[in-house]
C-alpha cells in the first residue's frame, strides 16, 4: 500500500536530492547502453551481473558514491523491470522497439528497506532532514520511501507501507454499475452521477499555457517559469480526478459486499477519435483499479463482465439503467446466485447528480 506525503526540502537539500536524481538517470543510461552493447554482441547481461557493475562505474563516475547503495541498486531494478514489460508486450504480439534512454527527465529515489527513517522529519541517508507535514497518521511498517520531483517543482514521499487488511462487516447488498461518456456512471440502485469532465473544464487554459510556452526562448528564465505554470494545471487536473475517483470508490466499497462493472477495452474505444478524449477523461480503467484494491482490503468482491448487449431488455427502463441491472445479473449469476430484479416497472426519470464534494453523501438521482 502506498501513502503519498507532501515534503517541504530546502534549497540545499533540493541541489542534493536534484544532484542525485541526475546521477541515477546517468546511472540507468549507462547500464542501458552496457545490456545494448552486450546483445549487439550477442551476449546478455543478467540482473545480477548489472548490479556488479555499479561497482566499477562508481570509479569511472566517482560522484555516484554521493548516491546511497540502495538507491543506485534501485535503479537497476528499475531498468531491469521496464526490460521485462516490454518482453512481455512483445510476447502478446505488440510491435515495439527498444527501451529508451532517459533523456532530462528522471524523477525519482527509490529507497527500498533501508537509507530513512520517519519521526517529525524525514531522514534520508546521504541526503539529511527534510520536513513533512502529514496529513493523515501512516499506520503500519513503512518499508520503503520513493522521493518524487513533479514537474510543478513540488516534491513528495511515497511511503510503501504494509498493514494489516481491514475486513468490512458483510451488508448483503450487491450493486451492477454501467459507466459512460455523458454521466460517469449509472448503477443498479438508481444512481446516476454526473461526468465531472476536468480536463474538458480545463482544456482552454492548457491550450493557453501550451502556446505561451512555445512563445518563450528555450533555456530562459521566463520559459522555465512558463512551464511550471503548465505543469501546475496539470497537476491540479489530476488531483481533482484522482479526489473524485477516490471519494467515489470508497462509497461502493463500503456500501457493498458485490460490486460488477463492465470490462470494456479502452485501448479500442479511444480509436474513435470523437470520443477519445471524453473516454479517457473519464478515467474508467483507473476507477476500477481504485476499487479493486480497495475491495480486496475490505473483503469486498469486483467483478468485470463481458459488456456485450448489455443495454437490451425492458424498454421502459432508462438505457443506462437498464444495462447496470444486466451488469450485475451477469455477475451474480458468475457467483452462483438468484438474480436481481428491479421493483420498477415504469420509466424512471433521470437526474444527474450533483454529489462528489467533499462531505458531501452520494444520493439516488434515478427514480
Amino acid at each position: 500500500m502506498y501513502k503519498r506525503q507532501r515534503i517541504y526540502p530546502s534549497k540545499t537539500i533540493q541541489e542534493r536530492l536534484n544532484e542525485q536524481i541526475e546521477l541515477c538517470r546517468w546511472l540507468y543510461n549507462r547500464l542501458l547502453w552496457e545490456c545494448n552493447k552486450a546483445r549487439e554482441n550477442g551476449g546478455k547481461i543478467t540482473k545480477g551481473e548489472a548490479q556488479a557493475m555499479i561497482v566499477e562505474l562508481k570509479k569511472e563516475n566517482p560522484k555516484l558514491k554521493k548516491v546511497y547503495s540502495k538507491v543506485l541498486q534501485m535503479v537497476n531494478y528499475q531498468l531491469f523491470s521496464n526490460m521485462r514489460a516490454l518482453s512481455r508486450l512483445k510476447k502478446k504480439g505488440r510491435k515495439i522497439g527498444r527501451l529508451r534512454y532517459k533523456e532530462g527527465w528522471f524523477k525519482t529515489l527509490n529507497f527500498n528497506q533501508s537509507g530513512f527513517k520517519l519521526s517529525e522529519r524525514l531522514i534520508l541517508s546521504k541526503v539529511g532532514e527534510i520536513p513533512i507535514k502529514p496529513h493523515r497518521e501512516i499506520k503500519g511498517v513503512i518499508k520503503g520511501v520513493i522521493i518524487k520531483r513533479e514537474k510543478s517543482g513540488k516534491w513528495f514521499a511515497i511511503f510503501q507501507v504494509e498493514d494489516k487488511p481491514e475486513p468490512l462487516p458483510k451488508i448483503n447488498r450487491e450493486v451492477g454499475i454501467d459507466v459512460g461518456v455523458k454521466h460517469f456512471l449509472t448503477d443498479s440502485v438508481g444512481r446516476q452521477i454526473e461526468n465531472p469532465r476536468f480536463y474538458e473544464k480545463s482544456l482552454k487554459r492548457i491550450r493557453w499555457l501550451h502556446k505561451e510556452l512555445s512563445r518563450k526562448k528555450k533555456g530562459s528564465n521566463n520559459r522555465e517559469k512558463a512551464r511550471v505554470r503548465l505543469a501546475k494545471v496539470y497537476e491540479k487536473l489530476i488531483n481533482q480526478r484522482n479526489d473524485f475517483l477516490h471519494k467515489l470508490s470508497r462509497f461502493y466499497v463500503d456500501n457493498y459486499d458485490v460490486i460488477v462493472m463492465e470490462g470494456l477495452r479502452i485501448t479500442n474505444m479511444v480509436r474513435n477519435h470523437w470520443l477519445a478524449k471524453a473516454i479517457l477523461d473519464s478515467s474508467w480503467n483507473k476507477f476500477f483499479e481504485m476499487l479493486s484494491y480497495k475491495a480486496e482490503r475490505a473483503g469486498r468482491i469486483v467483478l468485470k463482465v463481458n459488456p456485450r448487449g448489455t443495454s437490451k431488455g425492458d424498454e421502459n427502463l432508462d438505457r443506462d439503467y437498464r444495462a447496470s441491472i444486466n451488469i450485475l445479473n451477469r455477475g451474480l449469476v458468475g457467483l452462483g446466485r438468484p438474480e436481481f430484479t428491479p421493483v420498477e416497472t415504469e420509466p424512471l426519470p433521470v437526474r444527474a447528480s450533483s454529489v462528489i464534494e467533499t462531505g458531501s453523501p452520494i444520493q439516488s438521482s434515478i427514480g
